[in-house]
């Protein structure tokens, strides 16, 4: 294979794996989004040091908004894009931990899903391939699916 085909074969599996953490990042934050909303969380709550988990939640929000636009404005990097995800996830948490704490149907199962979704999105976004290693991905992905469900199965998402 010459130089410039196996440059070209980086750039493909950069862009696919630029994709699969995108449309992760952008679950996670649309999750995050209307976990918010239905906790009646919004982004002005957002504090620069957050003293609460309302402040840190809408804090985690604006940041991950900040993250998605760098992540479309620059070139695929699959460590950078995987941590924009784990980000978003991580945001998706906060926003999962105060809405949990209003005990609905199903917010604990929510909560559970939500913390596993990013502790699962943190493992693919680190180790000696961050954001590379293709079954860190696919269990990232299995489990950002998941919170989904659950979110929606406790109501947070419509």
């Amino acid at each position: 294979m010459s130089g410039l085909e196996e440059a070209v074969t980086r750039a493909a599996a950069s862009a696919a794996l630029r994709k699969i953490h995108a449309d992760r990042a952008r679950s996670a934050y649309d999750r995050a989004v209307a976990t918010c909303r239905h906790a009646g969380v919004t982004q002005e709550a957002a504090q620069l040091v957050p003293t609460s988990p309302v402040g840190r939640a809408a804090a985690a929000l604006r940041l991950s908004a900040g993250s998605l636009d760098a992540l479309a404005a620059s070139a695929p990097d699959p460590a950078a894009d995987a941590r924009c995800a784990r980000n978003a996830a991580a945001a998706a948490a906060l926003a999962a931990q105060v809405a949990a704490s209003h005990d609905t149907a199903g917010a604990a199962s929510a909560l559970r899903a939500a913390l596993t979704a990013s502790q699962t999105a943190a493992t693919a976004a680190g180790g000696p391939a961050p954001g590379r290693n293709a079954a860190l991905n696919t269990t990232a992905d299995e489990a950002e699916h998941h919170a989904v469900a659950a979110a929606r199965t406790a109501g947070w998402i419509v």
